[in-house]
């Protein structure tokens, strides 16, 4: 009798436990504003940059102030960081409304970029830059700080965060974006292997117009040179169209 009574108090306990139930993996962000209006300029800086100059790329995913979900419980409530930004290679390129890493192959950020401020640089150069190294691997680790202009990166190396020595510039390459990342007009930039300004759509288009004007003036004068040239001839009674 107590045997069957303790087999019903089992039965009873177990159907009062709720069903564990992992939420889905289309999670919100849930990251607060950024501190400054020069700290969102420069995100968005790093983010249509890259954009440009990959727009034929479907292989990456790069956002910035996006909260990254990686807890092993799959829990929206736990282990949860959002870089100012981040690239991820060699996944799907499409709108997300977070980074969930469970639900993304296990794939964590190839290269983050934090912006540092008076009250974000010692989590970013502590707390962030140890979770970076040892929890998601990330193989490059930057920062930025958009006001003293300090600039650093790091490479994972045997598992531990090595300095990323600059070039003549000052530049640092970083070898997962296949660019070099430098302070260009008190603004973090790209530049190409070959030291050029990676530019924004902005810039590309002033550029294009700009070549579009010299151009026109180059046909301009070649034009004229060609009419003076006939004129010339014509006085000297020969026909330019005979030549």
């Amino acid at each position: 009798m107590m045997i069957t009574q303790a087999v019903e108090s089992q039965t009873n306990i177990a159907e009062d436990i709720p069903e564990i139930i992992f939420p889905p993996s289309d999670l919100y962000s849930d990251e607060p504003p950024v501190e400054t209006e020069l700290h969102l300029r420069q995100i968005i800086l790093l983010f249509q940059c890259l954009e440009w100059l990959w727009k034929k790329r479907t292989d990456f995913y790069a956002a910035g102030n996006l909260s990254i979900y990686y807890s092993p419980h799959q829990k929206k409530s736990e282990d949860v960081r959002g870089p100012d930004f981040f690239v991820v290679l060699g996944t799907e390129k499409k709108i997300r409304k977070s980074w969930v890493v469970w639900d993304e192959n296990g794939q964590y950020p190839n290269v983050i970029v934090e912006i540092l401020s008076p009250t974000t640089a010692k989590t970013d150069r502590e707390t962030k830059k140890e979770l970076y190294q040892n929890t998601f691997r990330t193989p490059e680790y930057f920062w930025f700080d958009p006001y003293s202009l300090e600039f650093a990166g790091f490479y994972l190396i045997h598992g531990k965060y090595q300095p990323v020595e600059p070039n003549e510039k000052g530049h640092l390459w970083s070898e997962e974006l296949g660019l070099f990342l430098g302070v260009h007009q008190d603004l973090l930039r790209y530049f190409t292997s070959d030291g050029n300004l990676v530019p924004t759509p902005e810039e590309s288009a002033e550029m294009a117009d700009q070549r579009a004007e010299i151009e026109a003036k180059r046909a301009k004068m070649e034009a004229e040179k060609s009419q003076r040239l006939a004129d010339k001839l014509r006085e000297l009674n020969i026909d330019p169209d005979t030549i």
